[in-house]
């Protein structure tokens, strides 16, 4: 709970503090990235709590692996490196690249469970859902990011408009109800708790008690005589 506070506040002074950059213009873009330059150790210690505790983890995650595109930005807006932004973005391919990975693997589990005939038709389904999914997003975020680099380094002539027509159709993807269907979830038969087996009741002459039986709990009937 504490980890997720800081590393809000510190995104909140981050974008306090590009607002008033854009503003003013008076100082160093290091300065304004340095709440982000903090966040990365924080998300470190976070994802390492999440591990240990079994808590799923996105946004830590996100910002505990671009350190090095924080700094590489905030040096090239300060013009302290020329490099072109392709160069400088070299930090993001690297992350597209392990996501690219994570695709071509699902894709090619989907192609064997298709093949596959001792798979069921649930798995056949989880499997291909996951692979359009990661589809969907990472597709359009790498087109993106390559128009985007291409933009800025001046290689083309498109619109920023235009640019962001594939983080549009990304949302677009991903809103459309990517998963399972909850009305199939819904039609899915829960299979019913068997019944408790039952015990014939036993009955002592003597004292005229019955005691009838089920597993755990014992019922006595007494019969009293008129």
């Amino acid at each position: 709970m504490l980890i997720a506070v800081g590393l809000h506040v510190l995104l909140l002074m981050f974008e306090v503090l590009v607002c008033d950059r854009v503003t003013r213009g008076d100082y160093f873009w290091l300065l304004v990235f340095m709440p982000l330059f903090f966040v990365s150790p924080v998300s470190v210690a976070a994802c390492v709590w999440g591990f240990r505790h079994d808590r799923s983890l996105e946004l830590e995650v996100l910002c505990s692996v671009n350190i090095l595109q924080f700094i590489f930005i905030a040096l090239k807006l300060d013009g302290i490196i020329n490099w072109p932004w392709l160069v400088v973005c070299v930090p993001l391919w690297i992350l597209m690249s392990f996501l690219c990975l994570v695709v071509l693997y699902y894709i090619i589990w989907s192609v064997l469970f298709l093949r596959s005939i001792d798979i069921i038709a649930e798995q056949r389904r989880t499997h291909i859902t996951m692979a359009i999914s990661w589809m969907t997003i990472v597709v359009p975020l790498l087109t993106f990011e390559i128009l985007l680099v291409h933009q800025l380094d001046g290689h083309n002539s498109l619109s920023f408009v235009t640019g962001n027509v594939s983080l549009r159709l990304q949302r677009g993807g991903r809103g459309g109800g990517i998963g399972n269907d909850p009305e199939e979830e819904d039609d899915i038969a829960v299979a019913p708790e068997p019944a408790a087996p039952k015990m014939a009741p036993i009955f002592h002459k003597k004292t005229g008690v019955v005691i009838t039986q089920s597993p755990g709990k014992y019922f006595l009937c007494i019969d009293m005589p008129d």
